[in-house]
Parts: C-alpha cells; sequence; structure tokens
C-alpha cells in the first residue's frame, strides 16, 4: 500500500439492548505524513472489556489509549514488532491500574488492532475480537478467537458445527490485563490489493450477525451505511452485548503508479506478455502457411501432394504451439496463483462467500419485516412515509434484480425502523421509572402514616 492511497473508514459503537453502559472502546489514527506512514502506515483499534460496572470500560479505554501511543512511539521499524510492544505495554497498563484497586482486581480488554502500511496489513489481537477481510466476493477472517470454543475445535476435541453450552462458547482463554504478562498474536504483512475492505468488531456483532452477512454488507455498501445496518441487524437479533464495528475501504492506486511487489490490482493472474507476444506471432505464422499450402495444392495440381504435406506441418505446427503456450501460461499462472495463497489465502481462519445470495436478503427481509410488524402493532415513532418509501423501493429493486440496490432501500428502511424503536423504548423506560417512583413514594407515604 501506498501513502497516496486514500483509506474510507467509518466506525459505529453501540450499548445494545441488554446492558446499561458501553464497555467497547475503539480507535482510529491515520499516520500524519508520508515519513511516519513508511514506518507505522495507519493504526486501527477495537477493545471488548471484561468486569462489572465500569470496570470493563476502563480497561477497554486504558487499552485504546496506550497501544496507539506506544506504537507511534516506538523506535522500533518493523510494523509486527512495534505493534506486539504496544499490545504487551497496554497489558503492562491495565493489569497495573487492576492492581491499585480491589474493586478492579483482574478486569480485562479483549483487543483487534489493524495496521495498514507499505509493508502490507499487520494484524495484532488478544481475545475473540476479530478482523475480516472482503475481497472480491470473498470475506475472510485473519484473527484466531482466543476462546474455549476455538481451542477446541484446533485441537480436534469437538467440530466447528458443534453446539456447545454458553458457559463454554464464550469463555476467553487470553485477554489483556487480568495477568502480568500477555502473548498477543500478531500476523502479517498481508498483500493490500487496490479495493480490499477491512473490518474490525466486538463478539457483540459476530454473535449475531453471520460472516456472510457481514461480508456482503461491507462489500455492497459504503462504510457509514454498513457500519449503521451491521449494528441494527445486531440489535434487531436482541442486541445481547455492546457492538463496535470499524470498515476500512482502500482506495485505487493513483494513475500512472505501479503496484508494490506483492500488491495485484487485477482480476486474475497474467502471463508473462512476451511469451503472449511470441505466441501469437507464431499463431499467425502457422495459419498463414497452413493456408498457403492448401491454395498451392489446388492451384497446381501436379504438386498436389506436396502442398497438402506443407498444410498438414504447418497445421501440426500450430497445434504443438498452442499446446506449448497453453502449459507455460498455465505454469506461471499456477506460480502467481501460489504466491497469493501461500501470503494471503492461508492466512484466513474462516472464509464465506460476500455475495448477496437470496439467502442474504431474505434474511434481511425478514428483519424488515419482522420490525415493520412491531412498528404497527406497537405504535413506534417511525417515519412512515419515508419507511414505505424505502420498503416500495426495495421491493422494485428485488423485482428488477438489481440486488445492491434493493439493500441500500432496505438499510434506509431499516434505519428508519430502529429509530422508532429507540425511541420507543426510552419512553417506555421513562414510564417505568416514572411509575416506579411514584410507587416508592406512595409505600413511603405509607409507612409514615402507620
Amino acid at each position: 500500500m501506498r501513502w497516496e492511497q486514500k483509506v474510507q473508514y467509518a466506525s459505529l459503537s453501540d450499548v445494545g439492548f441488554r446492558r446499561r453502559n458501553n464497555q467497547d472502546s475503539h480507535a482510529v489514527m491515520f499516520s500524519p505524513d508520508a515519513e511516519t506512514f513508511q514506518i507505522r502506515g495507519h493504526l486501527f483499534l477495537v477493545a471488548d472489556g471484561m468486569g462489572g460496572h465500569a470496570v470493563g470500560e476502563l480497561a477497554s479505554k486504558i487499552a485504546v489509549d496506550t497501544i496507539p501511543h506506544s506504537y507511534f512511539k516506538n523506535c522500533i521499524d518493523d510494523m509486527p514488532t512495534a505493534l506486539n510492544a504496544a499490545i504487551v505495554e497496554a497489558n503492562t497498563a491495565v493489569h497495573e491500574k487492576g492492581s491499585q484497586n480491589i474493586d478492579f482486581n483482574r478486569m480485562g480488554t479483549t483487543c483487534v488492532t489493524l495496521a495498514l502500511g507499505p509493508q502490507g496489513a499487520v494484524a495484532g489481537h488478544v481475545g475473540d475480537s476479530r478482523l475480516y477481510r472482503v475481497r472480491r466476493e470473498q470475506i475472510d477472517q485473519l484473527t484466531f478467537d482466543h476462546s474455549l470454543e476455538w481451542e477446541l475445535i484446533r485441537h480436534g476435541r469437538i467440530k466447528a458445527n458443534d453446539q456447545l453450552l454458553p458457559e463454554i462458547k464464550h469463555v476467553i482463554t487470553r485477554s489483556v490485563g487480568p495477568e502480568p504478562e500477555v502473548e498477543p498474536e500478531v500476523e502479517g504483512p498481508f498483500p493490500i490489493w487496490p479495493g480490499d475492505i477491512f473490518l474490525l468488531c466486538s463478539d457483540g456483532l459476530t454473535g449475531l450477525v453471520k460472516d456472510a452477512e457481514i461480508g456482503a454488507i461491507v462489500k455492497h455498501l459504503p462504510p457509514t451505511e454498513a457500519c449503521r445496518l451491521l449494528v441494527n441487524l445486531a440489535n434487531q437479533r436482541g442486541g445481547t452485548d455492546n457492538i463496535t464495528v470499524i470498515i476500512a475501504q482502500v482506495g485505487p492506486l493513483p494513475e500512472g503508479m505501479p503496484p508494490l511487489s506483492d500488491e495485484n490490482p487485477h482480476d486474475e493472474p497474467q502471463p508473462d506478455q512476451l511469451s503472449r507476444g511470441l505466441w501469437l506471432a507464431g499463431m499467425w505464422a502457422s495459419g498463414l502457411t497452413f493456408v498457403l499450402g492448401l491454395v498451392y495444392a489446388m492451384l497446381q495440381e501436379a504438386e498436389r501432394e506436396r502442398g497438402v504435406a506443407l498444410a498438414v506441418l504447418s497445421l501440426m505446427a500450430f497445434v504443438v504451439a498452442l499446446v506449448f503456450w497453453r502449459k507455460q501460461a498455465r505454469s506461471r499462472m499456477d506460480e502467481l496463483s501460489a504466491k497469493v495463497e501461500s501470503t494471503v489465502m492461508s492466512k484466513a481462519y474462516r472464509t464465506a462467500s460476500a455475495k448477496l445470495t437470496p439467502d442474504v436478503m431474505a434474511a434481511l427481509g425478514k428483519c424488515q419485516s419482522d420490525m415493520q410488524q412491531s412498528a404497527t402493532t406497537e405504535k413506534w415513532p417511525v417515519d412512515a412515509v419515508a419507511c414505505d418509501t424505502a420498503s416500495a423501493a426495495a421491493k422494485a429493486a428485488l423485482d428488477s434484480k438489481q440486488s445492491p440496490e434493493a439493500l441500500k432501500e432496505m438499510a434506509k428502511s431499516i434505519d428508519l425502523l430502529m429509530t422508532g424503536w429507540q425511541q420507543y423504548r426510552k419512553a417506555a423506560a421513562a414510564r417505568d421509572a416514572e411509575a416506579k417512583e411514584k410507587e416508592r413514594f406512595a409505600a413511603e407515604r405509607r409507612s409514615e402514616e402507620q
């Protein structure tokens, strides 16, 4: 990746529907100049705090304050080493704070970090917050969950699709802060291609939204709209935890600027241009010789056998040249593909489609339909005209098989419905609080009278 390439990003953090406070924290820090970018790149970070009351919130806040500061101030030139050192320093800071107060004892946080620089993309993480990359029509998870479930799968004790108790499924095996030492997992650098989209998130998203849904939404919506839809989906499906999302999309190379060694902006590896040119020249020569041989055989009856032989030989030369070129081209493409596989794809711990499949669109349609029904029944304060307009536009786009446009309109409708739902919930909570206060006041009056 080059300094001149723009990175479009968006972030969103939400408390969810079941938690009283948001224990997630996040940070984005861009290099201020080209010199800093050459050694550090741009940094993105999500941390999911753990602990009662405000303890987890404090832990994640310490992490997002410490890691960027340490990473950019460190004198180490190597990006992976500097990122590892920054996470270790954050662990020390959180652990020391937790040791100072019994109420903060063993507080901790997950963290997932991404550095985008000229060396490539470097991922560093501890815990089960995740980093994904969306490339072409595929979404790859680039981090390994430090959870009991994933460790059991890695050691062959359970299968990936086994049903687990929540007590096992959500156990974290590694986090920042509870112990005096931590071992971050730092991987990369991964080659960055123009158009690559990276997503960092807490498990409040991944526990409720499937990888294929995440990939399709991130692939086909701008970062800001994608963040809102992903958070809305997680909340519509229960909002059982805090939800934090950062999306960063790498822009195209400036016009006329060649890619770096590991960048491949093309759809497929191409054979060597010189070999291709020589092959084309050979094909034309063989074809011309074949035609001349046939013409010679027809015009010169006495030399017919010689003409036919010339035509046959030229045809055989054409076939041999074709086989040879195909073999060379396949060898070259296999070589390039093997390079891509070894440096990028083999690092993906999980892979899913990022296409707007009928299943993804059906899941989004169900979400929209369920919310519309609840809005009507419970009388949410929704902008009905705008919502109906977006719903009608989504249906028309689906009927005309324009899935990306349908997704965009569905996202608008779901966002309008979620805004009304949030207002309804706040009003209901205020009424409940007022009723409890009146009940408490009445109980005090009865007690005084007695």
